[in-house]
């Protein structure tokens, strides 16, 4: 109440009640021109920061500083003169930030509440209440609060009963007859809604347009709505007019045409420059007309598929869109411009496409400074050479090389040089505006879907990452839009190849695995305490630990097979075998993608990703055919390198609902699983499944959770069946500082492999019981094109723990995860 003077009064709440019910709708919500202060957790936080800011910072400033000569003498002798004035400047910037931050007390205003009862009466009447009254009750107590009580009586609702068109054009009330009227979005029996009449003004605007009137608009269809003495019920007369040509002094009607396109004219170098040049070459192909300024640098049919508007056609709108979206996808060109011309002879158009290419080459740069478990620093430069219309069939080009170094968690060894990790790379991507197939698609795939064929090979070379790696792959992609919301994607042939250079380093890497290793061996006596299952001496220092594993799978140790230890042992082995084989991959994939997402201001929405990939099926088949020989564990082999077969299924499905002010409510749900089959009896590292993280199940790091009710202390866990469930309601806090607060479950088992590990596996319904729950709080702060986001998830149901045990037993700071995130989760 500080900045609040006595004749005035803070306003505190409002309610609607309707029909004498509370309303808390967004939509009621919406209308109300003066709303109380926000607050969080009941505390009006912005408030209490603006009210810290001075009213008159100035006056302040003037009469404690600047009208006493002697404080300024010497201040300005302390600080110089230039730093007195900095000084005082920032503090009037400080309270200039308070206030921005904050927000002033909303002080009760009766003018609001009245057009706040106005747009209640105007609302409800625009949904057929026509009868409603409404009202507003003003509370003042003796604190200098208000309370508001708005006042709505609906009344009956009116009812639409018949619908009778008066179409003064021919042509559009045949077409109207025939056509149009099917669908329409107001019916005989429907209550009465001002958006039904303007969405079927819309729909009819629209087909028109694309039915060749091309000079209809919407303003030309209006409705009278007849109420006088009927019981409820309301009689509507739906009128298109014809058309209006005005000149000077008078407005001439004359019923609508059907315009034809006559020509399509593209220029294809149009620059400023070039405005009042002279057209140098040109050509006819497929009924287009192509015009350049300069030689043409494009194919013709290259730019020819790209326009939607043909010749003889009739004028639709619809064309024109496809076009303008067609051209920008191509990314070649800047801003293009379509402009109709009207024959005054006759009903024709001629159209004319106006394109201005962008540069043919261009560079691209990048550079990126990191840190990871791996590494305590890293530094990554990324350059790339763009060539468009690289085979004059408005192709794209990509040539781009990596280059990184950093500095490993071991590298503060005095004998190893800082920066001991290195990566470098390569990548050749082709991007073809059409479908790259020797047959024709455009019976099955038309042009306006956008198709597109992307063909990529890369390659990279890592060192003291991991276990050293050098990849290959090959990609040879296909997109397309069969709607604007809906998007797929073929990946025929997606081939892999990934070779371990340094196996030998796996317990370098993988340590807890080499200290369960060491652990045992000091337990049965096969090394002293002190002693360890390495040898820096040797050539491959840890031979002595694939010595001991060997020893024990032998059985030349005390340990037998019906040990707990002897089944760790070899679980390690399995592991390391998978995990330092090369993997061939030869897999092929469809996606879908339906993105009922409106735009980046669109908060009410959902989206749906499924995606199927199948591998190793052709390489299975040919070995078949030509009866190549399998190796000793029965697998076939590529190159030496045994392939991967396996079968892929994700589903993924995010909702977002609106729920005004600013908040906002998400869920998320994943399902994947990946089978192992035929040549395999595992999934490749790179195509199994992980759980935590920022984007995961927060309460756990990436990797560090399951599989299953598993304790496993493995560095990377991963499985092959994931199964995850978010939640999060995010609100304002405070400008741009927004929270969440959220609930994640999930967790990942191994099914249908080689893992025997009965607390890792999804055996049935039972195995629900180890799925994990985390929950937590996060803040977040919009940069307006990016979020930062940071979170802290707690363990609040721990399946890694006994059953009875698991709920709350780390929840608490210490445990937390403190996750740091660009943007939001899901």
């Amino acid at each position: 109440m500080k900045r609040v003077k006595k004749e005035e009064h803070l306003l505190i709440s409002n309610t609607v009640l309707v029909n004498d019910k509370k309303t808390t709708t967004e939509t009621i919500n919406s209308l109300i021109y003066q709303k109380p202060n926000g607050t969080l957790l009941t505390v009006p936080l912005r408030v209490h920061i603006f009210n810290l800011a001075r009213p008159n910072i100035d006056s302040i400033l003037k009469a404690k500083v600047l009208d006493n000569p002697r404080k300024v003498a010497w201040k300005t002798k302390l600080l110089s003169e230039k730093q007195f004035y900095k000084d005082l400047q920032s503090r009037r910037n400080f309270n200039s930030w308070l206030k921005k931050t904050g927000e002033a007390p909303v002080i009760y205003n009766e003018k609001r509440a009245e057009k706040t009862a106005l747009a209640l009466k105007k609302y409800y009447y625009s949904k057929g209440w026509f009868d409603v009254e409404t009202g507003f009750e003003t509370e003042i107590d003796s604190s200098q609060k208000a309370s508001v009580t708005y006042n709505v009586a609906t009344g009956s609702p009116y009812i639409l009963d018949s619908i009778v068109t008066h179409i003064k054009t021919p042509i559009i009330d045949s077409l109207y007859t025939s056509q149009l009227k099917r669908g329409s979005l107001i019916r005989k029996g429907q209550q009465y809604d001002d958006a039904n009449f303007t969405s079927e003004r819309d729909r009819l605007t629209e087909r028109l347009r694309n039915s060749g009137f091309y000079h209809f608009g919407q303003d030309y269809i209006t409705y009278e709505i007849d109420t006088i003495g009927r019981t409820k019920k309301a009689y509507t007369d739906l009128i298109i007019a014809n058309r209006a040509i005005r000149s000077e002094d008078t407005v001439q009607r004359v019923p609508f045409k059907v315009y034809k396109i006559k020509d399509v004219n593209i220029f294809t170098d149009y620059k400023n420059q070039n405005r009042n040049s002279i057209i140098t070459d040109s050509v006819k192909f497929k009924n287009y007309n192509l015009y350049g300024y300069e030689k043409l640098k494009f194919r013709p049919k290259a730019l020819t598929d790209a326009v939607f508007i043909n010749k003889d056609d009739v004028f639709k709108d619809i064309d024109r869109t496809r076009t303008y979206r067609y051209l920008s996808q191509l990314q070649a060109f800047r801003y293009p411009r379509i402009e109709y011309v009207e024959n005054v002879n006759d009903t024709t158009l001629t159209a004319n496409v106006y394109l201005i290419p962008k540069k043919k080459f261009e560079l691209t740069t990048s550079f990126e400074v990191s840190q990871s478990n791996i590494q305590t620093v890293g530094f990554a430069f990324n350059t790339g050479l763009l060539i468009r219309n690289i085979f004059r069939g408005a192709e794209t080009l990509e040539i781009s090389g990596l280059g990184a170094i950093g500095s490993s968690r071991d590298a503060s060894d005095t004998n190893d040089q800082f920066f001991d990790i290195n990566e470098i790379g390569g990548n050749l991507r082709l991007n073809i505006p059409r479908f790259f197939l020797p047959f024709n698609t455009e019976k099955i795939i038309p042009k306006y879907m956008s198709p597109s064929t992307r063909i990529n090979l890369s390659a990279t070379s890592q060192r003291n990452i991991g276990l050293d790696k050098q990849a290959f792959t090959g990609t040879l992609n296909y997109n397309w839009n069969p709607t604007t919301k809906v998007n797929n994607n073929l990946d025929l042939f997606n081939v892999q190849f990934v070779k371990n250079l340094n196996t030998a380093n796996y317990f370098g890497v993988y340590t807890t695995s080499f200290d369960r290793l060491n652990s045992i061996a000091r337990d049965i006596g096969y090394i002293e305490d002190d002693q360890s299952l390495s040898n820096p001496e040797l050539s491959n220092t840890f031979m002595p630990a694939d010595t001991f594993i060997s020893d024990v799978l032998n059985q030349n140790t005390t340990l037998a097979p019906a040990d707990d230890d002897f089944a760790t042992v070899n679980i390690i082995k399995e592991r390391k075998d998978r995990l330092t084989e090369d993997n061939l991959i030869f897999s092929s994939g469809f996606s879908y993608t339906n993105n009922r997402r409106e735009s980046l201001f669109d908060k009410n929405f959902s989206i749906i990703r499924l995606r199927a990939e199948f591998a190793g099926n052709l390489l299975s088949n040919l070995s078949g055919v030509f009866g190549l020989p399998r190796n000793e564990d029965g697998r076939y082999e590529i190159f030496g390198v045994p392939f991967s077969q396996y079968a892929k299924a994700e589903v993924d499905y995010t909702k977002h609902w609106d729920l005004g002010q600013q908040n906002e409510f998400a869920i998320r749900t994943y399902f994947g699983i990946a089978i192992p089959y035929g040549n395999s009896n595992s999934i490749p590292f790179a195509e199994s499944f992980f759980a935590g993280g920022p984007n995961d199940i927060r309460a756990w790091t990436a990797y560090n959770l399951g599989p299953g009710s598993s304790l496993s202390t493995n560095e990377f866990n991963e499985a092959n069946l994931k199964i995850t469930l978010s939640a999060e309601q995010r609100f304002n806090l405070l400008g741009r500082f927004n929270g969440a607060v959220f609930v994640d479950a999930g967790n990942i088992w191994n099914v249908f492999d080689n893992v025997e590990d009965e607390n890792a596996t999804f055996d049935d319904f039972s195995s629900l019981r180890d799925i994990a729950v985390g929950s937590g709080f996060g803040i977040r702060y919009d940069f307006s094109f990016f979020i930062l986001r940071g979170d802290i998830g707690f363990k609040t149901y721990d399946p890694s723990r006994s059953l009875g045990n698991r709920w709350f037993k780390d929840y608490n700071f210490s445990n937390a995860v403190y996750n740091i995130g660009v943007n939001y989760p899901f």
